[in-house]
């Protein structure tokens, strides 16, 4: 019945949010309703709008969730930026954050042109 959890882009997404929990759970106990709690919530929100856009009738619908899962992940970057300022997050994690996002990022793009690319052809 689910076939997302087959996509590489939903499971690498998967390891994404895992990695966002990992690195923050370095963060100050203050954080814990800041940073933390949006990185973690935005991280999570990746793979569940993969997962909720597959379920939808249209290859358009569908695409439209892998532009809010791109979204989210975007706010993760961003955030990891201002961790890094503020000094929560270490160099090394933040050019792991950076360069999986980057790679996830690329596979939603795909994903989505071709969603797109074929809803013109129906």
């Amino acid at each position: 019945m689910f076939n997302f959890d087959k996509l590489d882009v939903w499971q690498r997404a998967n390891g994404f949010a895992d990695l966002v929990y990992k690195v923050t759970k370095t963060f100050p106990e203050d954080e814990r309703f800041g940073l933390t709690n949006q990185m973690r919530r935005a991280a999570v929100s990746v793979s569940s709008n993969i997962a909720e856009g597959s379920a939808r009738s249209s290859r358009n619908d569908n695409a439209r969730f892998l532009e809010i899962a791109t979204g989210s992940l975007f706010e993760v970057v961003a955030q990891s930026f201002i961790s890094r300022r503020q000094g929560f997050l270490t160099e090394p994690d933040f050019k792991t954050i950076y360069a999986t996002a980057d790679e996830l990022g690329r596979m939603l793009s795909g994903l989505r042109r071709s969603l797109r690319e074929s809803a013109r052809t129906e």
